[in-house]
C-alpha cells in the first residue's frame, strides 16, 4: 500500500492575509499611503473621501471614476486598479485612522451626473449595504486648523514601506 503525503507546496506558500482590525491597522501595509493620501486631502480641504484617497493612492483613476459617475460603469469596483480585497482592507484602514483624528463620519448619497434620470450609484457588485455605507461614508474635519496642519505634517512624514 502507497501511502500519499497531504504536504501541499502551493498551501504552504501562500500567506493569509490578516483581518485588519483596530489593533492591527497601523501595521498593515497600506497604513502608510492612507495617512499620506489623507494628509494631501486635508491639506486642501476639510472633508476626505475614501474615493478620493482611493485615487489619490492610485488604485483608481480619474478617467474611471468619472465613467463610473456618468453611469458608463455599472459599479466603481469594476475599475478598481486592485483586487476587491485590497480595496475593503483598504476601506478598513481609513475608517480607523479618521476615527483616530476624531473626525465626524456622514454618509454621503452619489448619483450619476449628466442628463436625463439622477440614479443612485452602486459602489459594489454585491450591493451589500455595509460595503456601499464604507464607500460612501464621508469623514469631515471638526478641530482646529492648528491640530489639522499637524495633522498634515505628520502625514508627510510617513514613511514608505
Amino acid at each position: 500500500m502507497i501511502k500519499f503525503s497531504t504536504f501541499n507546496p502551493i498551501r504552504t506558500t501562500i500567506k493569509k492575509m490578516k483581518r485588519v482590525t483596530v489593533n492591527t491597522y497601523r501595521k498593515d501595509k497600506y497604513y502608510p499611503r492612507v495617512v499620506r493620501a489623507a494628509g494631501k486631502i486635508l491639506a486642501r480641504a476639510d472633508v476626505v473621501a475614501p474615493i478620493e484617497i482611493l485615487i489619490e493612492m492610485g488604485n483608481l483613476s480619474k478617467k474611471n471614476y468619472e465613467a463610473w459617475r456618468k453611469g458608463k460603469v455599472p459599479f466603481l469596483e469594476r475599475v478598481f486598479e486592485g483586487n476587491i480585497s485590497k480595496a475593503n482592507r483598504i476601506l478598513r484602514i481609513i475608517g480607523f485612522h479618521a476615527h483616530d483624528l476624531n473626525m465626524v463620519p456622514k454618509i454621503t448619497h452619489y448619483h450619476q451626473w449628466g442628463k436625463g434620470k439622477k440614479r443612485a450609484l452602486q459602489f459594489s457588485k454585491s450591493g451589500d449595504k455595509k460595503l456601499e455605507e464604507a464607500y460612501s461614508r464621508h469623514y469631515l474635519w471638526n478641530q482646529s486648523p492648528e491640530k489639522k496642519q499637524e495633522i498634515i505634517e505628520r502625514a508627510k512624514a510617513e514613511q514608505v514601506i
